[in-house]
């Protein structure tokens, strides 16, 4: 059961984070800087995405429970959000919705002190990373998880999800050349076809909690 868990776990989050989608947009909102700046940008916007989606594992049970929200309630809700995103992965949507918000972005305008906006909080860490999906899918599966070692494998699959993004920011050039358009849009298409049907058993299976209790 921990076995199957970690995985639906790590497919899920690896979809909707899309660390690989990640690269063309890391480079659109840091035109022109050196290695240096953008491996500085890359820590901050890992570091902030990790500190939130951590935030949500393990205070997302409990605010459902403030709310008054049942997890099968949760399960279903998350399920169809997550099966919006898939939509959207299949059609090309999403890319040209994170590819808009980053060529938006890439020049940013000064504040009112005269500095650039730190692409590193937004929109890097929120909501490229760190994003409505990614914290659905983190609340969703923190609120599966039934034993402290199944939330700890949660932890671990998503740090180690993050320090891919990580790794793929610094290769993101390479990245890029090396797949080409086409490739990542196959990519995109196959892993929406992916997330489609995890977001389907975590609807059917928020159905069956639901109705059978």
């Amino acid at each position: 059961m921990l076995a199957e868990y970690l995985i639906n776990a790590f497919a899920t989050l690896f979809v909707t984070i899309d660390p690989i989608g990640l690269a063309p947009m890391f480079l659109a909102v840091t035109p022109g800087l050196a290695g240096a700046e953008r491996r500085t940008i890359a820590i901050r916007a890992v570091c902030i995405s990790a500190a939130l989606l951590l935030a949500f594992i393990f205070c997302g049970k409990p605010l459902l429970t403030v709310l008054g929200i049942s997890v099968p309630a949760f399960q279903v809700s998350g399920g169809l959000l997550l099966f919006v995103i898939a939509f959207e992965m299949i059609f090309g949507h999403r890319a040209q919705r994170k590819s808009d918000t980053a060529d938006k972005l890439a020049q940013p305008e000064p504040d009112h002190h005269g500095h650039g906006q730190d692409v590193s909080v937004f929109p890097l860490a929120i909501p490229l990373i760190a994003g409505p999906a990614s914290i659905s899918a983190v609340i969703l599966l923190s609120s599966q998880a039934e034993t402290g070692m199944e939330l700890a494998g949660l932890i671990t699959v998503a740090l180690s999800i993050l320090g891919l993004c990580f790794v793929i920011f610094l290769l993101a050039d390479t990245i890029e050349r090396l797949m080409g358009a086409t490739v990542q849009l196959v990519l995109t298409r196959l892993l929406g076809v992916l997330l489609a049907a995890l977001s389907v058993q975590f609807v059917a299976d928020g159905a069956k909690a639901f109705f059978g209790g």
